[in-house]
């Protein structure tokens, strides 16, 4: 999904902590590249960064081609399909408001908007680990869990652009029942998400619960490498639970791969583990696809970004003008 014939374009992967601008050519050749840090409770400032950022991108481009460039934006949590509102977001000065429209006021452009892990999907299905698969699924795994599919190097948003969002299914009463595990509530106002179970804070909650000292996923994995049962129980629920959900999206999706992201993809237990895992939990015949590492890992947001504004902009401008 490239065309050296366009002028360039802007991927922008928003963060807690960070925002950054990558600008690529039309060939998806990285030119540019920028981080600062995100205002993350005064949105104007915010409005700010994210416009001085576009205009250095627009003159590392523009030296070269004179154009301004389309912008896709990678942003956490979702927008409220009835209002256009930003939900559940981990900056804060971002929830509750109309981001699409005041960037797109300041940025004198249009602005393609997907969450996070939406972007990161995309990525991983064009030029990474899923390249050239008919279908696939880049499921986070980190301070959260979410994920995107993408048919035919496309995302597929949905009629609510939350497709892919299965940390917020719910965990089933018999796997909680099996491990003696509390209903949590989650920051979306349910309770029981899976992303209170299996995200990076999930497992240390698990640790926790089956009376291990808190510790980071990285640490726990060590701690039963070393055998220590606390944490090879952790580890066994961890598993189980997150292969029920992943066995969920074998049979609504039936991707040909589906690709890890988010911290605890570096876990190398889950590649050997977790095919077996989930199919434990499938119906005879039905196959587990291969469960892949990222290619691109941390550096695919703002890449995501830009393919998406390629695929939502450009493409569809491309197909409204054709006779």
């Amino acid at each position: 999904m490239t065309n050296p014939d366009l002028p360039g374009v802007h991927g922008i992967d928003i963060g807690g902590s960070k925002i950054e601008l990558v600008a690529f050519d039309g060939a998806m050749r990285e030119v540019f590249r920028e981080r600062v840090a995100t205002p993350g409770h005064d949105f104007q400032r915010f409005i700010d960064a994210v416009a001085g950022l576009v205009r250095r991108g627009d003159a590392a481009l523009g030296a070269a081609l004179g154009t301004a460039a389309p912008v896709g934006v990678g942003l956490p949590g979702v927008i409220d399909a009835a209002s256009g509102r930003q939900l559940s977001s981990n900056v804060p000065a971002l929830n509750g408001r109309l981001v699409v429209p005041a960037l797109e006021q300041a940025l004198g452009r249009p602005v393609a908007i997907g969450n996070d892990c939406q972007c990161f999907a995309l990525s991983e299905a064009q030029g990474g680990a899923a390249d050239g698969l008919p279908t696939m699924f880049g499921a986070i795994l980190g301070t959260g869990a979410g994920g995107g599919y993408c048919a035919g190097g496309r995302l597929q948003r949905g009629f609510n652009g939350v497709a892919g969002e299965w940390g917020h299914w719910t965990a089933p009463a018999h796997l909680l029942s099996h491990y003696g595990l509390p209903v949590v509530a989650c920051p979306c106002g349910r309770a029981g998400c899976m992303e209170r179970y299996v995200s990076g804070p999930g497992m240390s909650m698990l640790h926790r619960h089956f009376g291990g000292e808190g510790a980071e996923p990285m640490i726990i994995a060590a701690r039963a490498n070393a055998g220590d049962a606390v944490a090879a129980k952790t580890l066994a629920a961890h598993l189980d639970l997150l292969a029920h959900a992943f066995s969920s999206l074998v049979l609504a999706l039936d991707p040909h791969a589906i690709v890890l992201g988010g911290g605890l993809s570096q876990l190398p237990h889950l590649y050997h583990q977790l095919p077996g895992a989930i199919q434990r939990h499938l119906f005879a015949g039905a196959q587990v696809p291969p469960i892949l590492p990222p290619r691109f890992g941390d550096a695919g947001g703002a890449r995501g970004a830009a393919l998406l504004a390629y695929q939502l902009l450009v493409l569809q401008q491309s197909s409204a003008s054709a006779p």
